[in-house]
């Protein structure tokens, strides 16, 4: 795998780099960290367009389970961390753009503070504020979520105490490798179960001074789309419901957050169903998938038995320019942005403790990739966290180029980004080390 090899030659590199040469990093005196939780429901009060399927030409029909955002808010010595999950597709890079805005300029934040994430429910809203072009309904829900959104990190800044901290790793069948080959030799949409997937699910406890849980973080790498394009309610999909399980089996008022790890290629093991079928005591495999990985999390979560005071707090945030493919000929006519011979990565990066780090992109990362980061990362436990701070679509490994397939036709991205991507996160993440 040639992501992997690179990440591992990264790794020994940098190591090599910072023992010879790297100017050594003064910690300074450290501080109490602190965190804060809360959540709010984001759930439309009106028909909406749902986003994920351009077949979909009709708006909602009913709600199945609500959607929420929730906040984590970390602060140490006046450095912070802002880890906002939401239960909607996808934020746009012009969308991101406002919101970033917006939330940087009330809270004081620096750029690198700031993690808004989606889960990539394939049954919750569109949301942008370009009336001109997407469902009014829409428009009005996407103005309602950016004020929500300030209200439920204002909560979390409000909330702020002391904490301890914690991680466990379990791992979860929930998510199946989706490029599945045809009898032409072709690949397709489908299930996969001997292609690579990332079966780890991180979780980490946040517990306040007196021992008792706030919170508890989680990620796992799969589409949430076992529901596909003739389902019509609401819904937060597998991750969602995910979220739900856990705080209701949890209890005490514990938010849980999850964020969605490499997983452009892996959807969940069943795939785009029409409804959420109960005939004769069927269960809705959406909440069954969404179920199994809720009680995965609630056994590492229960079986973290090392909690830890304290922890610094580094961030960092940047932004490169890989290569665009060239899709055919006719690009060069191609207007304004779709024209430009570049796309962008935004790349957030933030630590706590010598432990944990937390990386976020703005692309549909391919599974593959974010395994080769975690292994060459040199943090124990590296949250990969995709669909955050804007969108750049599907970013595959070089590897699979010659095979096809979705991933691969959709994508903007020219054959090596991948590399400049693993490159410049293992960069990022060393530094902060």
């Amino acid at each position: 795998m040639k992501s992997k090899s690179l990440a591992l030659f990264l790794g020994a590199f940098f190591i090599f780099f910072s023992a010879f040469g790297q100017p050594v990093k003064s910690t300074g005196k450290q501080g109490v960290l602190q965190a804060g939780v809360s959540k709010i429901d984001i759930t439309p009060d009106i028909p909406v367009m749902l986003y994920g399927y351009a077949s979909r030409k009709t708006t909602s029909e009913g709600i199945h389970d609500h959607l929420y955002a929730r906040a984590i808010v970390f602060e140490n010595s006046g450095k912070k961390i802002v880890l906002v999950s939401n239960d909607i597709g996808s934020f746009t890079d012009t969308l991101y753009t406002v919101i970033k805005k917006s939330i940087i300029e009330k809270f004081d934040l620096k750029e690198s503070e700031l993690f808004l994430a989606a889960i990539h429910s394939h049954s919750s809203p569109v949301v942008s504020l370009n009336s001109s072009r997407m469902n009014i309904n829409n428009v009005q829900y996407t103005q309602m979520l950016i004020q929500k959104l300030l209200t439920v990190i204002g909560e979390a800044f409000k909330n702020l105490k002391p904490v301890s901290t914690g991680v466990g790793v379990g791992y979860s069948p929930v998510g199946s490798n989706r490029r599945e080959m045809t009898s032409d030799g072709s690949i397709t949409l489908g299930r996969n179960p001997y292609g690579p997937t990332d079966k780890e699910v991180q979780v980490m406890m946040l517990a306040s001074p007196e021992g008792s849980a706030i919170g508890a973080i989680f990620d796992y790498a799969t589409h949430a789309t076992s529901l596909g394009p003739d389902n019509m309610q609401i819904s937060g999909d597998v991750l969602g419901i995910s979220e739900q399980f856990v705080e209701k089996i949890l209890g005490n008022g514990i938010v849980s957050p999850v964020f969605a790890g490499a997983s452009g290629n892996i959807d969940p093991w069943y795939r785009i169903l029409p409804d959420f079928t109960t005939t004769n005591g069927w269960i809705p495999e959406t909440v069954l998938l969404g179920t199994l990985l809720g009680e995965e999390v609630v056994h590492v979560f229960r079986d973290i038995k090392e909690i830890s005071p304290g922890g610094e707090i580094s961030t960092s945030f940047t932004t490169i320019e890989c290569p665009r493919r060239k899709l055919d000929e006719k690009d060069d006519e191609l207007p304004g942005l779709d024209k430009q011979k570049t796309v962008p990565v935004n790349i957030t990066v933030a630590h706590i403790g010598s432990d944990v780090a937390f990386i976020g992109f703005n692309v549909e990362m391919l599974t593959e990739i974010g395994l080769a980061i975690k292994e060459g990362s040199p943090f124990k436990h590296t949250f990969i966290i995709t669909h955050c701070n804007g969108s750049s679509g599907y970013l595959p490994p070089a590897e699979l180029y010659k095979e096809g397939g979705y991933e691969i036709n959709s994508t903007h991205f020219a054959f090596g980004s991948d590399d400049i991507v693993v490159k410049k996160a293992l960069r990022m993440l060393y530094d902060l080390k």
